[in-house]
């Protein structure tokens, strides 16, 4: 059985791009704010609905 980076391949630029300017719109200058949203943009949970959505998203007719 393939392992999920294998499944992932064919998005996986794609998901890098999204979380890099995930991670930028994310940023604020309020000190705390930008802690706690630093703190769950470096959590790697719920992957798997993203990985959806890209995949889906390919099936359609390509990411924009």
């Amino acid at each position: 059985m393939p392992g999920i980076d294998q499944i992932k391949k064919p998005i996986a630029a794609d998901i890098k791009a999204f979380e890099k300017t995930f991670k930028e719109s994310m940023h604020s200058d309020a000190p705390l704010l930008d802690r706690i949203t630093h703190y769950i943009v470096k959590q790697k949970g719920k992957q798997m609905r993203p990985m959806f959505v890209f995949f889906a998203a390919k099936l359609c007719g390509g990411i924009t």
